[in-house]
């Protein structure tokens, strides 16, 4: 077993200032700011996040532009991990379809029609029935 190991004073008080100095460092991020500024809930579904679970409220700038950070928030909104994908699938998913397809050429449209002559055969099956 090895002996216990104390700290000086001087170590304690580094291990302090480093983790004051983190501290202020977070506050100035947009999150921490974002967080103070609106209540802990996401702006899309309304699920209110506290405790352990506020890890799962992150910021959303609405812009799109994560250098885009006014000091009133304006281009911010909290959103759930889940609501902050789909509005980024939904950014992405528009890109996509604004880009003409490769060859300029459009796909022609689908012309198979599994039901065609349904309506035939059940006909048919309702005479062989009565």
């Amino acid at each position: 077993m090895s002996p216990k190991k104390t700290r000086t004073e001087a170590e304690r008080q580094q291990i302090i200032g480093e983790a004051r100095r983190d501290r202020e460092r977070r506050l100035k991020t947009y999150r921490e700011r974002a967080l103070r500024m609106f209540p802990p809930v996401c702006t899309h579904c309304g699920r209110d996040f506290s405790g352990k679970r506020l890890r799962e409220l992150t910021v959303h700038h609405k812009d799109h532009n994560h250098d885009n950070n006014p000091p009133d928030g304006s281009n911010w909104e909290l959103l759930c991990i889940y609501c902050h994908d789909h509005e980024h699938s939904k950014y992405l998913e528009e890109e996509w379809h604004d880009q003409a397809p490769p060859g300029g050429e459009q796909e022609a449209p689908a012309t198979y029609r599994p039901f065609a002559g349904l309506d035939a055969l059940l006909k048919d099956k309702k005479k062989k029935s009565s």
